[in-house]
């Protein structure tokens, strides 16, 4: 077997480009499309449900009507053939998202009931906790979720305010407290009041909290007496960190829980509630269906962009003036005073360029990485531009700030560490010290000492992290028939694109550790590429349009750097690269068509997929692959 001519190649990686190109929305940027999502539906359908039902003035009760029964609709014709629901329309049941769609199919809105898909679902139910008691559901649902209650409570509460567990005030009593008086301390302490909640879930601390608190106050005076005199306090708090789109971090589900919360004890005209609405509304799609997020566009765009930018001019690559226009927007995205909600410092970029992004270590990294493509080079330097390395300097010390004592880097928050999603992670800390040191040479001498000893510090942390079989598991991303749904491929991935690093920043027990490392994560890399040429999340697993681009194009970084050919010979790395470009060509149909997969990861490990994953991480590898290899389109040895 061969792999196709070389004309095959290129005009498969023409057609990539062009379409990646063809993608841009009317301002030259990116906005992507995120799957639509049960979960984020059932969600909204039962906050929309819980809003009419309020009657009162001011609720437009006929668009709400028929969102809701759009989205039931919805929800009944994506229903999986066992009677339950994964979080996108090709994810595997689970019971998380079961669970809601259960609960908000349940709802008697004077629509017809949906007898014979809710009954799938209570049949799948049982299957699962046994009898659909308040007691065995929450058991089921805190078990999947151990200490963190982040995904958990906000689940059982809205089994119980959907009339799931019955009317009666002891169906509160199986579902843990959240504490949300503790919102009313100084957000600085947060992370030494050990918050059951994860830090971005702080909207959620609050709503659901008070929730709680009108259903089922404490018998404990005291503490009644201190939750009804600072819950004042945490509304205005809460008022205060909403974005002006309404969205809390832009997200379906987020901003559900906290509607249907508020409205135990608040009327449907309270600010937030309102503004809640009218975010709900807008998010909504024809089809009836809500994504988890309104959109990632800085993200996918930085991704585009580092695809397309790292290309030499051709007929389908950026020109000067494209450059130039997506390096003003870029510019334009970053955090440029302290953020209302987190409390971060200036320097940082969201995933979204909406009201309610946040900013974190992954979407900084990329930034940075975006920012250094498209930035004027003189020679191979970066031609001087003031506003430019002003950017890039308050980008990079946002990251350098970030670093936990462990070395590694978290998404948003240092020293929170206690839950997963706020502890240091292997494939941001990766993503990071690429950005940092994309940079460094550019830094001013008074950040060149933090800078590589935040460089040494994330590399020891990559070292002591990475499995026994030479991976490193992501935090952001999976693989839904991995073994626990883990997705090393990526994280490895993200690892080995770390370039070499400067002469003497390392000292030598560190520099043998890293080598090692790289060494023994390259064999794993070339080992899990499946036998017809593509790579899925981990060895054995059925191969992605994704996961085989970011495999090629590692590979292909790797080959290009001086120091990674020690395990493989060139020739091998060349034959694993030809392979993976003959299967990302067939599979695209030489570059037209990218059917995505859900290999995502969004807040409380929600899948999802996005159409511009494929795209921009093909036309990367094969761009990659174009510079690396003498002819990636050279027959093959048949194997």
């Amino acid at each position: 077997m061969t792999l196709p001519k070389k004309s095959e190649f290129d005009q498969a990686r023409a057609n990539a480009q062009a379409t990646l190109l063809a993608a841009r929305n009317s301002t030259g940027h990116w906005t992507g499309e995120l799957s639509s999502s049960a979960l984020s539906t059932a969600t909204a359908v039962c906050a929309l449900t819980l809003l009419l039902r309020k009657n009162e003035e001011g609720v437009a009760s006929a668009p709400i009507g028929t969102l809701i029964a759009r989205g039931r609709n919805w929800l009944l014709t994506h229903q999986n053939e066992d009677g339950g629901w994964g979080d996108t329309a090709d994810s595997p049941t689970n019971i998380s998202t079961t669970t809601l769609c259960w609960a908000a199919l349940g709802m008697h809105t004077g629509e017809p009931d949906p007898t014979a898909g809710f009954e799938k679902a209570e049949a799948w139910l049982r299957q699962q906790v046994g009898e659909l008691t308040q007691e065995a559901i929450a058991q089921t649902i805190c078990e999947q979720y151990g200490l963190d209650r982040t995904f958990s409570v906000p689940i059982l509460t809205m089994c119980a305010l959907a009339g799931r567990f019955g009317t009666e005030k002891d169906i509160w009593r199986d579902i843990p407290t959240l504490p949300f008086e503790i919102s009313a301390f100084p957000r600085s302490w947060f992370h030494r009041l050990g918050l059951p909640v994860v830090s971005y879930a702080l909207p959620a601390l609050i709503a659901i909290g008070q929730a709680q608190h009108h259903h089922n106050p404490t018998r404990n005076p005291v503490r009644r007496f201190l939750r009804n005199w600072v819950r004042p306090r945490t509304l205005r708090l809460l008022t205060a960190i909403q974005p002006d789109s309404g969205g809390f971090l832009e997200a379906t589900p987020l901003t559900s829980f906290v509607t249907m919360s508020l409205l135990q004890g608040q009327s449907a005209d309270h600010p937030v509630i309102k503004k809640s609405l009218a975010f709900l509304i807008a998010s909504a799609r024809e089809d009836g269906s809500w994504p988890i997020d309104s959109n990632l566009c800085v993200w996918v765009s930085t991704l585009s962009i580092k695809a397309l930018a790292q290309d030499t001019p051709s007929p389908h690559a950026l020109t000067e003036a494209e450059r130039e226009k997506l390096l003003r927007w870029l510019l334009d995205q970053q955090l440029k005073s302290t953020h209302t909600y987190t409390l971060a410092a200036p320097g940082g970029w969201a995933w979204t360029d909406l009201a309610g992004g946040v900013p974190d270590a992954d979407d900084t990294a990329g930034a940075l990485l975006a920012l250094h493509a498209l930035a004027p080079k003189k020679n191979t330097s970066i031609a001087p531009n003031p506003e430019i390395q002003k950017s890039a300097e308050a980008g990079v010390r946002w990251l350098l700030d970030l670093q936990n004592r462990d070395g590694g880097i978290p998404t948003f928050c240092r020293g929170w560490g206690l839950l997963p999603f706020d502890m240091s992670s292997p494939d941001l800390t990766a993503h990071a010290l690429r950005a940092i040191l994309a940079w460094r040479n550019g830094l001013p001498k008074g950040m060149k000492r933090p800078t590589d000893r935040t460089v040494l510090r994330g590399i020891r942390f990559l070292t002591t992290t990475q499995c026994g079989d030479g991976t490193w598991l992501p935090l952001w991303f999976g693989n839904q028939s991995a073994t626990e749904q883990h997705n090393p491929l990526y994280g490895t991935s993200q690892v080995l694109r770390i370039p070499d690093l400067p002469p003497n920043l390392l000292d030598a027990d560190t520099q043998a550790n890293w080598a090692c490392a790289r060494e023994k994560a390259l064999q794993w890399l070339l080992a899990a590429q499946d036998h017809n040429g593509g790579w899925g999340g981990a060895a054995g697993v059925k191969p992605s349009i994704e996961e085989t681009a970011l495999a090629v194009e590692t590979l292909a970084t790797c080959l290009a750097s001086s120091s990674r050919a020690v395990v493989a010979t060139r020739s091998q790395m060349e034959k694993a690269i030809r392979r993976g470009c003959d299967w990302l060509i067939a599979n695209t149909e030489g570059g037209t068509r990218f059917e995505p997969t859900p290999i995502g990861l969004y807040f409380a490990n929600l899948w999802y997929h996005e159409q511009l994953y494929p795209l921009a991480f093909t036309v990367g590898a094969l761009t990659q692959a174009h510079r690396t290899v003498s002819d990636p389109a050279l027959p093959r040895e048949v194997s």
